[in-house]
């Protein structure tokens, strides 16, 4: 009983009470003969549906704005004064019907945003004073140990600090795929635990969570307009006033009321106002299911025009942690490992990130990196000098080293062959003395090929790679991973510029970076793209489209839900054009009544949802992996380390 009288007092309980008037007034007069009876009660039909849309008109006219409501309320009334209170009943009970689809649809096509909202946990459990105390979410305090079981949601975002254990991120990602945690990992409210025990400590608690920021996001995108919603908002404000006096002409001219009222019915663009909201909810809301997060419809409509993708190499199209391979000796009078220490000790002073794995694999050796150096003068571009124990000491490419006025030749064919083997090398020189080079690589990422094999077959026809890393290192990576075009050796204004010469083409440009270096690149192109953006709190409210996984085929996932979106927000506007065509010429010529009109409307409202809501499907053509390539790493270092020794020597 609860149910239905929710559904009667829901959006659903004007037109239910109006359509059992209908029918009991239909009953009334050709069942039971009393037609005073039968016109009361529709004529009462008419009225409890078209209260409520003559309340909306009044407050639009309020607002300076001529709607639809307005055109079903005067037609109404019409029908009402001469008589027709079938018309009118009948007109008023299928526009509310339309009004109930609508906001029916809107809702569900909202539910991955109702669905980011149930996985919000309520309840916590912290140790405090030793005890484990269960307290509400958002009542834990930063830095304070919450205790994750089996089956518990995670009610912070923070770091294990103990135990280990499976986390279900699917509401943050939209990977289905557990994800093992154990210490040292970070892990986000709303995900579930699906095995293990887990401590951790609080980082982010309630509004301040990656899922709050999210929920946030997904709230403003889906009401945010696109241009074509718009645009069609502003026609609809012609259009409407537009009908209302080709009406009045035609029921003047022909001196038909009934005619002149039926061309009010028949002109409302009901299905065309719907056709882009109920697009735009829909694919932002497949898009939040799917860990995309798309700014608003705007962005959504530049995103399906995407036809140049720039990628930033480190980070993006490879792993991001760069690791030592090579220590090739140039001067047999210094072993190895004492190249390797005398980079190590150099490089502890800068803060380029390539200097980090020398110094850790020279660590990992146990050689004896500790202290800094006396000088640090980084080059940008080229490497650094550094003053170690009186020594000039420089670590970096060829220009650095021909700069100091020394003799690059023995390590020229070296740095070749290790750039050409994807590796970024760096000759190592004291005192006017080359001593060596040591290499550094970054795995290629194994989903680096087939993204760019799907971002050329959604229709993106050129793919560029801008990196500071050398030309021949790039021109290796480039080669693995197969993008069309390559830009190595860039400063982040270089990067800019090349973004705003692939806009000068035409292009419509989406820049994939990390945010910071990538910056002046990413404000310039026409969409931003922040991939992992699931940690990054300023990502997810500055990116236009943000990637929470560190899934490059979300990428091309992304372009193709753009392009399926605005290609459903197309379909949908012929089909309403049609329509009103249509009834507009049957009117016209004859044959279509007030009735039958609305009928008609009604149904292409219901198609256009239908189609729209066809966005709220999977796209399984993108879930199946294929053509991913061997990532450059351990297995073939050994033999291209014997190799570049067997030259050196």
């Amino acid at each position: 009983m609860n149910t239905i009288q929710r559904r009667l007092h829901g959006r659903w309980g004007v037109p239910a009470t109006s359509g059992s008037l209908i029918v009991a007034s239909l009953a009334a007069t050709h069942l039971f003969g009393a037609p005073t009876v039968g016109s009361g009660l529709m004529l009462s039909a008419a009225v409890v549906a078209g209260l409520p849309i003559a309340a909306k008109a009044i407050r639009s006219l309020l607002a300076k704005l001529v709607s639809i409501d307005l055109l079903v309320t005067v037609a109404a009334v019409g029908a009402l004064i001469v008589g027709d209170f079938w018309e009118a009943a009948a007109v008023t009970f299928l526009f509310a019907i339309g009004h109930a689809l609508e906001a029916a649809t809107l809702a569900r096509t909202r539910s991955a945003l109702a669905e980011l909202v149930a996985v919000a946990p309520d309840t916590a459990v912290v140790l405090r004073d030793g005890e484990q105390v269960e307290v509400a979410a958002t009542a834990v305090a930063p830095g304070e140990t919450v205790l994750v079981k089996n089956g518990f949601k995670v009610p912070v975002d923070g770091v294990v600090i103990g135990g280990s254990g499976a986390i279900n991120e699917a509401s943050i990602t939209g990977e289905s795929i557990p994800a093992e945690k154990t210490e040292g990992d970070r892990v986000f409210a709303g995900t579930i635990a699906t095995g293990g025990f887990l401590q951790v400590r609080a980082v982010g608690v309630g509004a301040d969570t990656t899922l709050a920021r999210i929920i946030h996001r997904v709230e403003e995108a889906q009401d945010a307009k696109a241009k074509t919603q718009t645009f069609m908002e502003r026609f609809a404000q012609w259009y409407t006033p537009g009908i209302m006096l080709l009406a009045l002409v035609v029921g003047l001219v022909t001196r038909d009321v009934h005619l002149g009222l039926t061309l009010l019915v028949i002109g409302c663009p009901g299905a065309l106002v719907i056709s882009i909201p109920v697009s735009i909810v829909a694919g932002i809301g497949r898009g939040a299911r799917d860990g995309i997060l798309i700014k608003g419809g705007e962005f959504l409509e530049t995103s399906a025009r995407i036809s140049a993708v720039a990628l930033d190499k480190t980070g993006t199209l490879t792993e991001g942690r760069p690791q030592l391979t090579d220590v090739v000796v140039l001067d047999p009078a210094f072993p190895e490992d004492a190249v390797l220490a005398l980079a190590a000790r150099a490089e502890a002073g800068s803060e380029h990130p390539l200097a980090r794995p020398i110094v850790d694999a020279a660590r990992a050796r146990g050689l004896d990196v500790a202290g800094l150096p006396d000088h640090t003068e980084p080059v940008p571009g080229q490497g650094i000098i550094a003053l170690l124990d009186g020594s000039r000491v420089a670590v970096g490419n060829l220009a650095l080293i021909e700069a100091e006025g020394l003799d690059a030749g023995p390590a020229a064919s070296v740095v070749d062959e290790l750039a050409a083997a994807g590796r970024t090398p760096m000759v190592v020189a004291r005192d006017g003395q080359v001593l060596g080079v040591v290499a550094v690589a970054d795995r290629i990422r194994t989903d680096a090929a087939e993204m760019v094999r799907r971002l050329h077959a959604a229709g993106v026809s050129k793919v560029v790679m801008l990196t500071g890393d050398n030309r021949r290192v790039a021109e290796a990576v480039a080669a693995r991973v197969g993008v069309d075009e390559v830009h190595a050796g860039l400063l982040p204004e270089d990067k800019l510029t090349i973004v705003a010469r692939l806009k000068a083409e035409g292009h419509v440009v989406a820049m994939v970076g990390d945010g910071v270096n990538d910056a002046p690149a990413l404000a310039t192109a026409d969409i931003g793209v922040a991939m992992g953006a699931a940690g990054t709190g300023v990502a997810i409210e500055t990116a236009d489209i943000a990637l929470m996984a560190d899934d490059l085929l979300k990428l091309p996932r992304a372009v193709r839900l753009a392009r399926r979106t605005v290609r459903t927000m197309r379909q949908n506007i012929v089909v309403a054009l049609v329509v009103v065509g249509t009834l507009l010429a049957g009117v016209l010529f004859g044959g279509v009544t007030m009735a039958l009109g609305m009928l008609v409307h009604e149904a292409s409202v219901l198609v256009v949802i239908v189609n729209a809501m066809r966005l709220l499907r999977r796209d399984r053509g993108l879930d199946v992996r294929q053509g991913l390539p061997e990532p450059i790493g351990e297995e073939s270092r050994l033999d291209n380390n014997r190799t570049l020794e067997r030259n050196a020597s």
